[in-house]
């Protein structure tokens, strides 16, 4: 099929601001939005930036704004939002400096993600086998260990866009799966984070963050769970 690839382009060496270019492509309808872009950038504009990597939905590193929605390019098929002649539209994830075309620079999200300790805590002797836990308590933590970063979350959080120190519904995730590992002992600390102005208690509950999941994370959920656990920790 016939399609129109609607690009968002930003080169700052020579562009003072974004400009929309717009490519005519002949794609299947199976083929995903990354397929697309390459395209453009192997055959039709080598100058064409984006982040891409595994092209399996593991690594995340290719989310952008597709038709109007964060989404990753590897893992969106055109058949399921452009229709023969119609036209895609790809733009940088927002909330984010823009470096170059759709690439963002990712640094201030994973400053956010790193201010939440997304690490095991534990400081008791090392047991000669595993740390046992119930498959309760596993599951509980489950969601966020499915986390991969993409960022499709964070900047699709209208909070975010106007308050860029918010540490974001990622990061809160993180800390979620931290905070329910019972084997871990640093809940208290990572609460502590959370519960700063730039913490949990942004969060408006838009449900935009679960919506753009693009691994199914009930991220909403899971962030009233840490607002339950800041409760219970101040009483």
């Amino acid at each position: 099929m016939k399609i129109n690839v609607k690009i968002l382009r930003y080169n700052p060496e020579k562009d003072r601001k974004s400009h929309w270019e717009t490519y005519p492509v002949e794609a299947a309808p199976g083929d995903r939005v990354l397929d697309v872009l390459n395209y453009v950038k192997w055959y039709v504009d080598p100058s064409l930036t984006f982040r891409r990597s595994c092209a399996h939905g593991i690594c995340g590193s290719d989310a952008m704004l597709i038709n109007g929605r964060n989404r990753l390019a590897c893992k969106t098929l055109l058949q399921d939002i452009v229709k023969e002649g119609g036209t895609l539209t790809a733009e940088p994830i927002r909330g984010l400096k823009v470096e170059k075309d759709l690439l963002v620079d990712m640094e201030p999200f994973f400053d956010a993600y790193r201010a939440v300790m997304p690490f095991f805590v534990n400081n008791d002797p090392t047991p000669v086998g595993e740390r046992i836990q119930s498959p309760e308590d596993a599951e509980r933590m489950d969601h966020g260990s499915n986390c991969i970063l993409c960022a499709c979350c964070t900047t699709s959080c209208p909070i975010y866009w106007v308050n860029g120190r918010y540490l974001g519904p990622a990061a809160i995730v993180q800390a979620h799966r931290f905070i329910f590992d019972t084997r871990d002992h640093a809940a208290r600390e990572r609460l502590a984070i959370l519960n700063q102005n730039t913490g949990v208690w942004r969060c408006r509950t838009a449900y935009n963050c679960t919506e753009a999941c693009p691994r199914d994370i009930p991220i909403t959920q899971l962030i009233e769970e840490v607002k339950r656990a800041e409760m219970y920790a101040q009483s």
